[in-house]
């Protein structure tokens, strides 16, 4: 009869144990959530890193397009099934988010710039049409939206 009610004891865990067992819980929380907290910054930056990998690839391949078929002025071309704009046989602005495919971007007018969206300090790139027959199209470093959220500043 006493092994059953000492049996019977000690199963389960006693409030105390259970007690620190949730305060170690909460220290360890404490510690680890500050480093997860703010990875939407990192998240947002990485987006745009990709967008920015994307207008790159577009660019060089709008250019061989338009080397292969003899379009060095601003005439459009045709890549899969849409109309490309050209600016001296580069990408131009008003292409930009077809080629690229960015319709989930904010493109500043005549794409300007390109960012995750339109807001204050939002991750940004720009975007500078060809100037001349043999001056390509450009693309900044990442930067940032100025608080007017209408231009994308990039700092050396």
């Amino acid at each position: 009869m006493m092994n059953a009610i000492q049996t019977r004891k000690q199963k389960g865990f006693t409030l105390i144990e259970l007690v620190m067992v949730i305060v170690i819980l909460g220290i360890l929380a404490a510690f680890a959530l500050p480093r997860f907290a703010d990875l939407s910054g990192d998240a947002e930056r990485a987006s745009i890193e990709g967008a920015r990998g994307s207008v790159q690839a577009a660019m060089g391949i709008v250019r061989s397009t338009a080397l292969a078929r003899s379009e060095t002025g601003a005439g459009p071309i045709t890549l899969e099934g849409q109309s490309i704009n050209l600016v001296n046989g580069y990408l131009a602005a008003s292409s930009l988010e077809q080629a690229a495919q960015l319709s989930d971007y904010a493109i500043g007018t005549g794409g300007a710039f390109v960012a995750t969206e339109a807001a204050a300090n939002k991750p940004c790139f720009n975007f500078t049409e060809s100037t001349g027959e043999n001056v390509p199209s450009t693309v900044s470093a990442v930067g940032q939206l100025n608080a007017d959220a209408d231009t994308c500043v990039v700092t050396p």
